[in-house]
């Protein structure tokens, strides 16, 4: 793993110098901006580590060079079997780089901008047909829209195929995906609920986890046993069905009763022995709500313990009334007051171990996925087991229960106010290089890895981008005094098609991180590092191509040699050192680094 990882960071540099060339900048330049990317000391660190950054980068930079590569070949021949090639490979690219993040949205964005940009040009062109205009349009739509989707979709038929083995993090998804994976015991579920059966119910909304509590109490209201909504699977899941109070002796000549559509019973946590209950309590976040506790035991209770089950639908059988594993889906009605169990996408303070909110919703839509529920494991130790013919989910099911588990893992993701995190930053801090990342232990013996650019990369890319707004703005005063800077034909357009990949594309891919409400991390500026990179290489030789071209060779191999002086200075922070940080306290650039402590 660790080897893929690193060629695909190794793959990212002659990407960027062939990306310099096809931008029109001068070979000298395109090395420039390769060597950049070469000698980053925090390109070359997250490289070695097994994670999705590098690959991203290298999707990235693929889809920039595909765009800029499609853009001429659209000057030059329009429709041609190589104009086909690189709009198509534009799309594969676009497709693979939002398959590995969806920061690859960004990147769509960016070449979506441009697509745009051209087509409303073309619509300007009184002389193209209307006919040749419409299949532009179509072969962007087939190209830029259609196919990437279809990669998108395509990894996750390969994701499917291949982890197909069941794991700890299988409660994020759906019940159905679930039976679908190879090592799960939902081959032993009995087939149909009955009185007595011990089992673990499913929320069906987006993301939902499994209904859970635990000894804890809620600080404030009943003060009672917390219940929430739990991603990860433990015994504290489990519930008893267990019938309504009053009836708990009457006797089935079966010696069980099965449990239909309409019953009224009772839920008893397995671990506490304590009944799913509510009242008309505030819920502790959602304040319009009732409360959901577990409250009393086998001998303690009241009728707000009752719950009335409504069967909404089976996905594979119309034909019974009865409450079947993992594919009927039902809700469950407080008996008194008429609210309906729900859980959502809020989560608890710490104080409920960020766990999710579990309420008793009053005028509730009762076709809202949240209020509806499954049988996900299920033990009876009078009825046998379904055997392998358990039902599976088809794969669009599967593909959007995933995505949605993804978004609501990664919206999960917030910062903690309790909690000191040494290892986070905002994105004020990055293009500044204001901060370091330690990527794993910091003891004096340990090997460790130190997140942190090059100096003169980070910097001086930071610094290209307030360069090139100002050079705009020298041409814009120029042109209004009727000056000629740009004669050659075209000269200007690949000028400000450069640019516009570079800042803009810098633009979208870090100004987002300002309003994301998850936490943020050093590496998350990569992408936008590398849109500023080629600013840095644009701007210094677009100012350099005015000087002799003695002068202009001799600068950009000046801070290329400059980028790798300081890349062998603090080569160590991305091999790995295994001797005390303060050895290298000599190297702490900036007061906030936190390369000693």
């Amino acid at each position: 793993m660790r080897i893929s990882n690193a060629l695909f960071g190794a793959g990212l540099v002659p990407v960027a110098y062939f990306t310099g060339l096809q931008l029109h900048m001068s070979t000298a330049a395109s090395v420039f901006m390769a060597v950049m990317v070469l000698f980053d000391v925090a390109l070359t660190c997250i490289s070695r580590f097994i994670l999705l950054d590098s690959m991203l980068l290298f999707f990235t930079g693929l889809s920039v060079f595909c765009v800029c590569r499609f853009r001429n070949m659209q000057q030059l021949a329009p429709f041609s079997p190589d104009w086909w090639i690189w709009l198509f490979a534009t799309g594969v690219s676009l497709g693979t780089v939002l398959s590995v993040k969806w920061v690859g949205l960004f990147a769509i964005a960016l070449v979506g901008l441009h697509t745009l940009q051209e087509l409303w040009d073309m619509l300007g062109d009184l002389k193209m047909p209307t006919r040749v205009y419409a299949n532009h349009w179509m072969a962007r739509i087939a190209a830029l829209i259609i196919t990437p989707a279809c990669v998108y979709i395509f990894t996750f038929a390969i994701h499917f195929a291949i982890l197909n083995r069941t794991g700890p993090g299988d409660a994020q998804m759906s019940s159905l995906f679930q039976a679908g994976l190879r090592g799960n015991d939902f081959d032993a579920n009995p087939l149909e609920l009955a009185y007595g059966s011990k089992v673990t119910l499913k929320n069906n909304g987006h993301g939902g986890g499994l209904l859970h509590s635990h000894v804890q109490r809620y600080p404030e209201g009943s003060e009672q046993q917390q219940v929430t909504c739990y991603h990860h699977k433990d015994s504290n899941n489990q519930w008893i069905i267990t019938k309504a109070w009053g009836k708990e002796d009457v006797e089935s000549p079966e010696g069980f009763d099965y449990v239909q559509d309409g019953d009224v019973l009772r839920l008893v946590h397995a671990t506490t022995g304590r009944n799913l209950h509510s009242h008309p309590v505030k819920a502790p976040v959602s304040h319009l709500q009732n409360e959901v506790s577990c409250y009393g035991n086998a001998t303690v209770g009241d009728g707000n313990d009752l719950w009335k089950v409504e069967r909404v639908d089976d996905l594979f059988t119309k034909d019974t009334k009865r409450i079947r594993s993992l594919t009927t889906r039902f809700r469950l009605r407080h008996n008194l007051s008429g609210c309906l169990l729900r859980s959502h996408a809020v989560t608890l303070p710490q104080w409920g171990f960020k766990q999710a909110e579990v309420v008793c919703q009053k005028k509730a839509d009762p076709l809202n996925r949240n209020h509806m529920w499954n049988i996900e494991h299920h033990i009876h130790e009078m009825l046998p087991p379904g055997g392998r013919n358990a039902p599976r989910a088809k794969f669009f099911k599967n593909f959007i229960d995933l995505n949605v588990a993804m978004w609501t893992s990664n919206n999960a993701l917030t910062p903690d106010p309790d909690k000191e995190d040494a290892l986070t930053s905002q994105p004020w801090q990055w293009p500044f290089l204001l901060v370091g990342l330690r990527m794993c232990g910091w003891g004096d013996v340990a090997i460790k890895y130190w997140l942190i650019g090059n100096p003169v990369v980070w910097w001086g890319s930071t610094g290209s981008l307030a360069v090139f707004a100002l050079v705009l703005g020298v041409y814009a005063f120029r042109h209004k005094r009727k000056y000629r800077d740009f004669e050659a034909p075209g000269s200007w357009d690949d000028f400000a098609f450069a640019g516009q990949i570079g800042v803009v594309g810098w633009a979208l891919h870090y100004l987002p991180f300002w309003v994301m409400g998850r936490v943020t991390y050093l590496h998350h500026y990569f992408p936008a590092l590398y849109f500023a990179i080629l600013t840095f290489a644009l701007v210094t030789d677009h100012i350099t191509s005015k000087l002799p071209r003695f002068l202009h060779l001799a600068i950009i191999g000046g801070l290329c040699v400059i980028v790798f002086i300081n890349f062998v200075y603090f080569k160590d922070f991305a091999w790995g050192f295994n001797t005390s940080a303060n050895g290298y306290r000599s190297r702490k650039w900036v007061q906030t680094w936190n390369l000693v402590d």
